[in-house]
C-alpha cells in the first residue's frame, strides 16, 4: 500500500518577545547552579499531560549545565509532606523550599496544551509548555518562556474515501497506543530550554563548545 498520510510538524516558539533575544540581566546577576523542577500545572484538559511532560524536561536542563534535583524524588517528597497535587506544590513558599532543599532556582511549568484530536480523516497533536524560573531566595524572575509544537496528519485523497477513513482509524489507534503527545513533549522541552537567545543560558557545568 502506498504511504497514505502526509505529516507536517510546525514549531512556534515564544520566549518573552520572540522578535528579540531574551533579557538575561537577572539570570546573569544570580547565576543559578542548581534548579528544582516542580511537577507542572496542567491546563490542557488531558490528565496525563503534567507528568508526561515532567519526564522530558530534566535532560535539556542538565545539557545546559545545571544540577537538576531528581524530579521523582521531589515529587514523592512533596506528596509525603502534604502537597498531593502540582497545584498545591506550586503554592508552597519559596522560603520553605529553600530551607528544606536549598536550590538556587525553582522552575514552574504549566502544560497549557497536550494531546491529539481526531476528525474523520485527520489528526492533530499539540503540546504547549510555559515556564518560569525564579530565584529561590528572593523570588526574582530569572527567565520565562513558552514553546509550542503542532503535528498534523491527513489521509491522501488518492486512496478514496473508504481508504482515507480506514487509514485515519489506523493512525488513531497508533497515536492512542504510543501517546504521540509525549514524543512531541520531548521536542518542545528541548526547544523551550535549548533555543539560543530564548532558552536557558549555559550553566556552570556546561560542556565547553569546540572553538
Amino acid at each position: 500500500m502506498k504511504n497514505s498520510f502526509g505529516v507536517a510538524l510546525a514549531l512556534l516558539l515564544v520566549v518573552g518577545c520572540a522578535s528579540k533575544p531574551y533579557d538575561y540581566t537577572n539570570f546573569r546577576k544570580y547565576s543559578p547552579r542548581s534548579i528544582l523542577v516542580l511537577p507542572p500545572l496542567n491546563s490542557s484538559g488531558d490528565v496525563t499531560g503534567s507528568y508526561s511532560c515532567l519526564a522530558t524536561v530534566t535532560r535539556p536542563i542538565a545539557e545546559k549545565g545545571f544540577y537538576v534535583f531528581p524530579v521523582e524524588v521531589i515529587d514523592r517528597m512533596l506528596k509525603e509532606n502534604g502537597l498531593p497535587t502540582p497545584g498545591e506544590m506550586h503554592q508552597a513558599s519559596l522560603k520553605k523550599i529553600s530551607e528544606i532543599l536549598a536550590p538556587d532556582a525553582v522552575l514552574y511549568l504549566n502544560v497549557t496544551g497536550y494531546g491529539t484530536r481526531f476528525s474523520v480523516i485527520t489528526s492533530n497533536t499539540r503540546v504547549t509548555i510555559v515556564g518560569r524560573l525564579v530565584h529561590a531566595k528572593t523570588g526574582t524572575l530569572l527567565w520565562e518562556g513558552r514553546a509550542t509544537a503542532n503535528e498534523s496528519s491527513s489521509a491522501q485523497q488518492s486512496d478514496g474515501v473508504l481508504g482515507m477513513i480506514v487509514n485515519a482509524a489506523v493512525a488513531q489507534a497508533v497515536n492512542s497506543a504510543t501517546d504521540r503527545a509525549h514524543d512531541i513533549c520531548r521536542y518542545v522541552s528541548h526547544q523551550l530550554f535549548l533555543t539560543p537567545d530564548h532558552g536557558l543560558l549555559d550553566g556552570p557545568y556546561a560542556i565547553p563548545k569546540n572553538p
